[in-house]
């Protein structure tokens, strides 16, 4: 509520009524706090799980292959057919430095289409491949969240 001090009862109000613009921005910062991490999900896979792993930052610039439990492949989270796999990893690292690729694959997806996703490696001249799982639980570390301070 506002209140008119002195001036007449019918004159315009010059102050700006930033409640409205508050609520749309708060109802899309709601928006974008809710949408963004099912942006970053990527591919929905059950990953292998490793005794021998060593743990890499994720980062943007990461070039990842997923092959998924029905063999379908893709790259950065975007699916690709088969036919189209070689020419879209060329143009993709075309111009990056780093030409590691990493490899996600299903622990259900058959090992022919894990080694057909390297062959397509291979034939756009890719050298450097990782593979991506999850590491083996330690029996010595306390569960996550009940550690001690």
């Amino acid at each position: 509520m506002s209140m008119d001090v002195g001036g007449s009862k019918g004159s315009l109000k010059a102050d700006i009524n930033v409640t409205p613009l508050v609520d749309v921005m708060l109802v899309l910062l709601i928006i974008m706090m809710l949408i963004a991490p099912m942006l970053q999900k990527g591919v929905n896979l059950t990953l292998p799980i490793a005794a021998n792993t060593q743990s890499k930052p994720d980062n943007q610039t990461q070039t990842v292959v997923a092959v998924d439990s029905q063999n379908q492949m893709w790259i950065n989270g975007l699916q690709v057919s088969k036919t189209d796999f070689v020419d879209r990893i060329k143009t993709l690292l075309e111009d990056k430095t780093d030409r590691t690729v990493l490899i996600k694959g299903d622990q259900d997806a058959s090992y022919s289409a894990i080694m057909q996703a390297m062959d397509y490696l291979h034939e756009a001249q890719i050298e450097d491949i990782g593979l991506i799982t999850d590491p083996k639980a330690d029996p010595n570390k306390p569960p996550q969240g009940q550690g001690g301070n």
